[in-house]
């Protein structure tokens, strides 16, 4: 009825009247990057499912910190993998664990320059693969805290600026809070994995992390996909037990329950762009599929606009450097 007064084309006719007009900017602050640390020495070893990612030494990972500083991201998410594995993952809490070298290392050398988030899950530190503790096939809920407790605290002792569980056991984000506050660290964040999913989208992560659970699988503690009210149960419970900042995992089966959850706190709200979503992306860009640059673009944009603030992605340090 209005045309010809009407033309929405006039706003799109050229890059800067678009970018002047975008309701939706990325940057690269909007980006955390993971980072696989093994406790090998002067090691770098390519992850085969994840183009570009490797498992990585202290001193390698600190020079791939650098790097992503200096493209401009300001937050990576440290992921330890230790030489030696056991029942109740003892390594996940030892003072000289390589996620605790790592978190010293990466502290000394960048300070507050760059903020270091711990991963505070058991998997990659059990023998069974499994984020708690086992017992008859069974993950225990309430034996599983203490240990996630004292792994968090460890952590916070290592200099970590963040922490963040990501194993969905009920009542761990109070638990752990509670013992954050008891040893001292009452000012360190807790961002919670709040709406984990029992994705199909991790399997790459479990190779680069040696997470693959030896048996079964982790559907009796992790979300069932067909499941959004419960989402946002899970994130409300979360903030209650003191979560200052909430996740949402994976991000682009699940934008609808980002969506969702940034309506429902005024909180912090992140997502999880899995290894799984990565590789596609990878796979494809690597037959000559798709434009690898402008589909990455397009996708973390798309997470953002659907709610997210920041976004955990292995594309950070290609994309970061897109952005500038």
């Amino acid at each position: 009825m209005n045309f010809p007064v009407v033309r929405k084309r006039r706003l799109r006719k050229t890059q800067l009247i678009r970018d002047a007009v975008a309701e939706t900017h990325l940057c690269a602050q909007d980006l955390i990057y993971p980072l696989f640390v093994n406790d090998e020495r002067h090691s770098r070893v390519a992850v085969p499912s994840m183009p570009g990612i490797y498992q990585q030494s202290v001193d390698n990972a600190v020079i791939e910190a650098g790097k992503a500083l200096e493209a401009g991201i300001r937050a990576v998410l440290v992921f330890g993998i230790p030489a030696e594995k056991d029942q109740e993952g003892s390594n996940a809490w030892f003072e000289q664990g390589v996620t605790q070298r790592a978190i010293r290392e990466l502290k000394r050398q960048f300070g507050n320059d760059l903020m270091v988030i711990a991963d505070t899950c058991l998997c990659e530190y059990t023998s069974h693969g499994h984020c708690g503790v086992l017992l008859e096939g069974r993950v225990l809920n309430d034996p599983t805290l203490d240990i996630l407790a004292r792994t968090a605290v460890s952590q916070a002792q290592a200099g970590a600026d963040m922490i963040a569980p990501s194993d969905m056991m009920d009542g761990r984000v109070a638990y752990i809070r509670d013992s954050l506050d008891d040893a001292g660290y009452d000012d360190t964040p807790i961002m919670a994995y709040s709406a984990k999913y029992a994705s199909s989208l991790y399997s790459p992560f479990r190779d680069a992390a040696e997470s693959t659970p030896s048996s079964g699988d982790r559907k009796g503690y992790q979300m069932d996909p067909r499941n959004a009210r419960e989402a946002l149960e899970e994130v409300l419970l979360d903030v209650q037990e003191g979560a200052d900042m909430v996740m949402v995992k994976p991000a682009l089966s699940y934008m609808d329950i980002i969506s969702q959850v940034r309506r429902a706190v005024n909180i912090p709200v992140v997502a999880y762009n899995v290894s799984g979503e990565y590789s596609m992306v990878k796979a494809a860009a690597a037959n000559g599929w798709i434009d690898e640059r402008s589909v990455v673009t397009e996708l973390l944009t798309g997470i953002k606009r659907a709610g997210a603030d920041l976004i955990i992605t292995y594309h950070a340090l290609d994309a970061a450097r897109w952005l500038t």
